[in-house]
């Protein structure tokens, strides 16, 4: 395996992740928006990933025999889940019978999908200090 592979793959997933974490504080910093432009409360998105080839060389390679991938967010989506229903009758957006519609964000839930997409960065991260660290140990070797 060539060891730019090993910077591109964890690369790859270092922008994903990222991504990921962005869309977590969209979600954390909207919790308790009862109004946005679309009409209604916020609706909870979520980052989904697919593996893909590195470039032309790994696709060919990957059809020849089964090579490494990297990864991309494909798409996010909102959550369809039904509004949390509160009851609060001074609010601003509360309906006739008082109840105020609130975002579907389970703060718990993001917390730990944020500690996961972290986690994952750093993973990645100390995965590319390795490639780094033997890169240099070779070029030592080769001296």
């Amino acid at each position: 395996m060539d060891i730019l592979n090993t910077f591109k793959i964890s690369s790859s997933a270092m922008r994903a992740q990222s991504q990921r974490l962005d869309t977590i504080s969209s979600n954390l910093a909207n919790v308790e928006t009862t109004s946005t432009p679309e009409g209604g409360p916020y609706k909870k998105k979520s980052v989904y990933f697919q593996s893909t080839p590195l470039n032309f060389q790994e696709q060919l390679d990957g059809h020849l025999r089964n090579s490494v991938q990297g990864v991309k967010v494909t798409k996010i989506i909102e959550d369809k889940s039904e509004p949390r229903k509160v009851y609060n009758p001074s609010h601003p957006d509360a309906n006739t019978e008082g109840y105020v519609a609130m975002p579907n964000v389970n703060v718990m839930e993001e917390m730990v999908d944020m500690m996961s997409a972290t986690r994952s960065y750093q993973a990645n991260a100390t995965a590319i200090k390795s490639a780094k660290r033997m890169a240099l140990k070779a070029l030592e070797i080769g001296r």
